[in-house]
Parts: C-alpha cells; structure tokens; sequence
C-alpha cells in the first residue's frame, strides 16, 4: 500500500507504487493517510540522526511509530529495531504501540504485516524486533548488523555503554538512528550526542510540546493545567520538556513554567537606546555570577548570564567587554564596596578604575535574601529572557530552592548552593528595578476671564 503524508500542519507525499508485471492488475489500495503535526516535518527526510525531544502529549511517540511503519512500507525487506535501556517484558516497549497503528491505518497480513508474540513482520520478509541494551554486549550486539533503522525510546536513560555499542552497530548503507525522550539532565549521553554544542553529521533534532500537538486531548489538558497549578516545580521537565529540577519548594518554578508557556523565554533583543545594565553577585571564594538587563518601560529584558569561580576580577570584566557589554553600569551587592582580599582596595573602585560605571546597593538588613525573592516574584510577569544566552541561569533559578528543617517540617530561607550566587544576582536585578512613573494628564480647565489653563 502506497502512503502519504498530510495533514493541516504539514504534508509530504510518497510517490504510490506501480507493478512492472503486464496483464491486468487488481485495483490499488487507497494510498495510506497519515496526519503529522508540523514541528516533525523535518524528520521526514532521510537523516543519519533523528531526534525529538519535550514533554508530555507531544505525540513524539506516535510520530516515530508511524514513521517506522511507513518506511516498512517503503522499503520491502527492511530491519527494525525498538531499542530501550531496560526492557524486562514486551509491554515496555513500543509493541503495543505500533499494533495499535496498524491497526488505524487499517495495515494487516494482506499488506505484509503480521505480528507474533515477539517481533513484527514486516513487507517482504521484513522485521521490527524489540530489545533492551542493558541485556547485549559487545558479542550480541553484532546480531543487529544489517538492521536500517534503529528508535530509541524513553532515550534519556540510554547509558553511555549502550549509546556507544549502537552507533556503529547501526551502519548499513542508509541507516538511520532515531530517539525519542523527555530530557531528564543535560549530562545524559542523548543530551551530548543530539542537543550538544555541535551536533553529529546528518543529524536533525527537533523539540516537541504539547503546544504542538494539533490533536492534543482534552483530558489531557486538564492533567496538564492540574499539574501547573498543584506541582510547578515539576511542570517544566514533564509538560514542557525542560531539564529535571527534582527539588520541592523551588521558589521560582512556576513562574518560569508560566514565562515558557507565554513566551517569554526565547529569543530577545537588545534595544541599542538604552543602557545595559550589568548585575552582580561577587564572589570571593565561590561562583561570580552577573546578568545582563535592559529595563524598557515595565518590560526587563534580560539579555545575558555568566558565572565562573575562582577567576580574578579582570576576567570578569574582559567578559563585559567580549560578549559587547562594555558599556554596561555595574550594580553590586552591598560588599561590593568592601575591600578586595589581596589589594585591599573596594571592588567598586577596581570596576570604576576599569572604566564601567559603578553602582552599588546598600545592604536589605534582616531577611535580604527573601526580600530579593519577593520582589523577582513581583516582577516576573513582565520579565522576558534570551534563552540562548541565559539558560546556564534559568536552570539556576530553576533549582533555587528552600532550605528545609525535616525534623520540624519549617522552612530556613533558601538553600545556599550552587544555583545561588544566580538566583542572588537576579534578585539584586529585582530589587534595583523602578517601574517608570506613568505621567498623569494634565488638568485643563477654564478660568475665569474665559483663558483655558493647564
């Protein structure tokens, strides 16, 4: 059976097959419909590596079950494999998945397809077989030389070990490697390999949501908005695909799960009429973290992060002045104006001696960190933040989280850790922002003499 692709989001279509043979043909199969959201029409062309990754409802899995059963139909003879790390029974793979696809797209024995307790027939002679990589080794993995498509589900807890045996097992003429998954860390070995820095020849890599989703479901959406309201600091990693935070009591993880779904994480501009502004938390013996802002009208425009630990001052500065912000005015926490440890001299008057503006803000007194967390959550709404550049930070926000006393069941203030010297940069941003005055219209009234005055 021929097949297309279509649908009001995207459409590709295969050329339908014709017989060679002379003499009277039994009338064709309609051609195979299948619908496919736009965000994966760039992994209908053949590509080395496939990828998507997001959250919950994206319909990544569908995508890829389909697209398996497409090329089975494309490719007379073709070997497939479902891989997972761990795989105890079939009903933890994908089987069930595809049965259920053939099943809608009407595909049975007369198409060449037949499905046996482990393992699926496929036109002419071909195969879609099921296994977990923790099960191989070396040896056995040999076993899948000639296999031309490999989809690895659930790829987030693929092991460096099993990524690593099947990529150059995988590498008959035209094979491809595809891989589904919820980004759980971006230490994951899928992370590296397909949403690293530079990505490996002939891969294409897609994000997937379920904002994407043109058939998402409803009861699903109500599971989507009753984990907003009840978990926001689970929502981003299981509905919006972001990196696994993993702690309780995140102060600002709704509010970034609520900045993603409006928009404002993404690509943001530098006005070039305004000043920049540089935000600094020091650090001495730690992290020295600064962020880059513009405040327009009630908007903030956050443009730019940067850490680095146990760096002298001058690299700090020399980053300012690379990346564009040379000009920027500089606004310190309040030990901004004590002595640095070897010349004794403020770190202010080494930042002005550089050539930056400098200003510093007076200390908050007593409960100054939760002070800096009220006043970003206050201001959240109107924050906008340039992903590209940022997201070192925003996974910091993410993380920054309450210290918790278990045994009294109290909170402590928030945890001093690694995500903190960003979290405290930024509330030093929070906490030095002024809303522009609005101008209030003038009264215009007429006096006495009939002269209008105003």
């Amino acid at each position: 059976m021929p097949s297309k692709r279509s649908s009001a989001k995207s459409s590709t279509l295969a050329t339908p097959a014709t017989s060679g043979e002379e003499g009277p043909q039994p009338a064709a199969r309609p051609a195979l419909r299948i619908e496919t959201a736009r965000i994966f029409r760039p992994l209908l062309q053949p590509a080395r590596y496939k990828g998507a990754h997001g959250g919950r409802g994206s319909g990544k899995s569908h995508f890829f079950a389909g697209l398996l059963i497409e090329d089975s139909l494309a490719e007379k003879g073709l070997l497939s494999l479902c891989i997972r790390e761990v795989q105890k029974s079939l009903q933890q793979s994908a089987k069930r998945l595809i049965e259920a696809k053939l099943a809608d797209f009407g595909l049975g024995e007369a198409d060449g397809f037949k499905v046996f307790r482990e393992v699926i027939q496929t036109p002419g002679d071909g195969l879609i077989a099921f296994h977990g990589m923790q099960d191989h080794t070396a040896d056995s993995v040999k076993s899948f030389e000639g296999f031309r498509r490999a989809w690895i589900e659930e790829a987030q807890t693929l092991s460096a070990r099993s990524l690593g045996l099947l990529r150059p097992t995988i590498r008959a003429e035209g094979s491809e490697i595809w891989a589904s998954w919820n980004p759980r860390r971006k230490s994951d070995p899928i992370d590296r390999l397909l949403r690293g820095a530079e990505l490996p020849t002939g891969a294409v890599v897609v994000r997937a949501n379920w904002s994407d989703n043109p058939w998402f479901p409803a009861v699903l959406e109500q599971e989507r908005r009753d984990c907003l309201r009840a978990s926001p600091d689970q929502y981003d990693h299981i509905w919006e695909g972001g990196y696994a935070t993993v702690q309780q009591g995140a102060y600002y993880a709704e509010a970034l799960a609520q900045a993603r779904i409006e928009g404002r994480i993404g690509f943001v501009p530098r006005d070039p009429l305004l000043p920049v502004k540089a935000f600094w938390d020091i650090g001495v013996r730690d992290a020295t973290a600064i962020w880059i802002a513009q405040f327009v009208g009630r908007e903030i425009r956050v443009l730019d992060y940067y850490e680095a630990s146990g760096q002298p001052l001058a690299v700090h500065l020399e980053w300012l002045r690379s990346k564009g912000w040379g000009n920027a005015e500089c606004i310190l926490p309040h030990d901004g104006n004590r002595g640095d440890a070897v010349t004794a001299v403020r770190f202010e008057d080494h930042i002005a001696a550089a050539g930056f503006k400098v200003e510093t803000i007076p200390n908050q007194g007593k409960g100054a960190a939760l002070k800096r967390v009220e006043a970003a959550r206050r201001l959240f709404p109107g924050i906008f933040f340039n992903e590209a550049t940022c997201s070192a930070g925003l996974d910091a926000l993410g993380w920054y989280h309450e210290k918790q006393d278990e045994a009294r069941n109290i909170g402590l203030g928030p945890e001093h850790d690694w995500s903190s010297h960003a979290a405290d940069a930024f509330g030093l941003l929070c906490v030095a922002y002024e809303a522009p005055r609005e101008r209030r219209p003038r009264s215009v009234f007429q006096n006495s003499a009939g002269a209008w005055m105003g």
